[in-house]
């Protein structure tokens, strides 16, 4: 079964300096029948002006994964973490005990534009964490490549969840396939341009939670990027 949730039934909350779109509830966006799917708690389609940003702010048992798209992010944390996360970067966060942060537009011209992405963790009150890895276009371009594992194989960031993160880059007309192991149910997330998934047509924006199939099929209809979350049922 496939549940599709298009980009424009998601929620919103526009601060001038910040638009955000949530597919999920998140803040002051409340709905009942979007509250996660499985472990996969949070995914934020953030726009963030020029020098703006959100100002230090706490976290507790949560791994937090930020996916810029576009633009340059910058992190600080109370672990005496600072960094800049570029397109094909990936940061992890795991907030466990407790971890205050702050994430600004690096750029005092351009927009940033990026993804937010909160899994559960399966482990509680862990000591807060932070990785980060670059992800070059080969590795992604017409492939599923692993960014983030519970086992942190194949060279991809630890999560404390079992729960599996893939992204690609597709042109019109490439395809990726994801087997699915019995008991698991898959989630995709389309970054950018048009993408079938398993037969349906998805746009910008759009994400789609698959349950009872026994493979994710992604296939490019234009230039595009997608996330394919792996999740335990």
């Amino acid at each position: 079964m496939i549940d599709i949730r298009h980009a424009e039934e998601r929620g919103t909350a526009n601060m001038g300096w910040l638009n955000s779109k949530h597919s999920f509830s998140f803040g002051h966006y409340h709905d009942p029948a979007h509250m996660g799917f499985g472990a996969l708690r949070v995914i934020n389609e953030d726009r963030v002006q020029p020098g703006e940003g959100f100002p230090t702010h706490g976290h507790e048992n949560m791994e937090i994964i930020s996916y810029v798209l576009d633009g340059a992010l910058e992190h600080k944390d109370s672990i005496g973490t600072g960094s800049v996360i570029r397109p094909g970067e990936v940061q992890r966060m795991s907030a466990g005990t407790g971890i205050r942060h702050s994430e600004f537009n690096a750029s005092d011209e351009d927009p940033v534009h990026f993804l937010q992405i909160w899994v559960i963790p399966n482990e509680h009150d862990i000591p807060p964490g932070y990785e980060q890895k670059a992800f070059v276009h080969e590795e992604r371009r017409g492939k599923l490549c692993l960014v983030a594992s519970n086992d942190a194989r194949d060279g991809s960031l630890k999560i404390h969840q079992d729960a599996d993160l893939y992204t690609s880059l597709l042109d019109d007309g490439d395809e990726v396939s994801l087997p699915l192991r019995p008991g698991r149910k898959a989630w995709v997330q389309v970054a950018r341009g048009t993408v079938q998934v398993n037969g349906e047509q998805l746009y910008p924006g759009d994400g789609a939670g698959m349950t009872g199939e026994d493979a994710v099929t992604v296939t490019g209809t234009s230039d595009a990027e997608v996330l394919v979350f792996d999740l335990a049922a």
